[in-house]
């Protein structure tokens, strides 16, 4: 018998793994950055482009082979949302810890 997850399973996985990994990691940027001397706005930027990167994979799973990508689109609309989310609140946190 075949049992897969629920596509609100694999969504909310994938966005609470790129949650985490972007979280703690723009948190730790700012903190490399105030100690090297970078301007906050470069580490932004590469911490966009680093979620753009994490999230190439899946973009192009699901548009290069639309018909049969509805997996790949599941996972890129996780690992999206939880991107947008990271990099929306991290600098939130990093402010409130004088990294910024």
């Amino acid at each position: 018998m075949y049992y897969a997850f629920p596509d609100e399973y694999v969504r909310a996985q994938m966005a609470v793994g790129a949650l985490v990994l972007f979280g703690v990691m723009r948190v730790i940027g700012a903190a490399l950055g105030v100690q090297h001397g970078w301007r906050i706005s470069t580490v932004t930027h590469c911490f966009t482009g680093a979620a753009v990167v994490f999230c190439l994979p899946q973009f192009v799973d699901a548009f290069a082979f639309a018909p049969e990508s509805h997996w790949a689109f599941v996972e890129l609309q996780g690992k999206a949302a939880g991107c947008a989310v990271a990099l929306f609140c991290a600098p939130i946190v990093s402010h409130r810890l004088g990294y910024e």
